[in-house]
């Protein structure tokens, strides 16, 4: 027992400051579903030491077809709750886009995106494939002078036996981010292992929670309780903290 309690670490996020992917803002999308869960939420992220949240629910055409309309009057929603439960936390709202064939339209018409830290801007692709089209959509967000950040590549599996994908996507400008569950292995081993691989070779500009529900919520505790993770962390040169201005 005694080892176990010695392999316990205290909880606190503060050094990351500011989650930049989450799916906390309710009825969006397959994140939270409620003002009154979101505000639980945000509070015991709070006591985990996070200063500041960044809100990105999910943009994909043919199932969550959100856009500014639909998300900001969510954000204002949930800063009015805040401020009524006396909760000091600083939350924005951008989105997860994912990089389909109206993405890529969105981008080239000059539609309104959702961007944060002024000019960053979350992709993400299928789980089964590349998308088609990512470089074209990298190269037309270049040059609107906006930086592209790739949502959890260490869960795009059709990367991992070819470690120069990873290398490609920062040659092309991208900022790569990874979720912080996948440093516990909630998603499988060789995920983790990935996730790893590239927080030790120092590709990894920010990391986020990509939080849905209460099993990430009590994931993220889990992670967080353990000193390894700490230690894991300790030379990694992250982005985050830039966010809270």
């Amino acid at each position: 027992m005694f080892s176990f309690l010695k392999s316990r670490a205290k909880i606190d996020l503060s050094f990351i400051g500011v989650d930049m992917h989450s799916h906390l803002l309710p009825g969006l999308d397959d994140g939270l579903a409620d003002i009154e869960t979101t505000i639980e939420f945000v509070r015991e992220l709070q006591e985990m030491g996070y200063k500041k949240l960044i809100c990105t629910p999910h943009i994909i055409s043919d199932i969550y077809p959100n856009s500014p309309a639909t998300i900001l009057p969510k954000l204002d929603l949930v800063r009015e709750a805040l401020l009524v439960n006396n909760i000091d936390v600083k939350i924005e709202a951008a989105a997860e886009y994912m990089v389909d064939p109206a993405m890529e339209k969105l981008v080239r018409s000059n539609g309104e995106l959702l961007t944060f830290g002024g000019n960053y801007i979350l992709i993400e692709m299928s789980y089964a494939a590349v998308s088609p089209n990512l470089e074209d959509v990298i190269f037309a967000l270049r040059l609107k002078g906006l930086q592209p950040v790739i949502a959890h590549p260490e869960r795009y599996s059709f990367y991992h036996f070819q470690f120069s994908n990873y290398e490609r996507l920062i040659d092309l400008g991208c900022l790569l981010q990874i979720n912080l569950l996948s440093l516990l292995g909630y998603y499988g081993k060789p995920i983790k292992a990935i996730a790893e691989k590239l927080l030790a070779k120092k590709m990894i500009s920010l990391v986020g929670t990509d939080m849905h529900h209460l099993n990430h919520l009590n994931a993220l505790k889990e992670l967080a309780s353990r000193k390894e993770f700490y230690k894991l962390m300790e030379t990694a040169v992250l982005k985050n903290q830039d966010l809270l201005t």
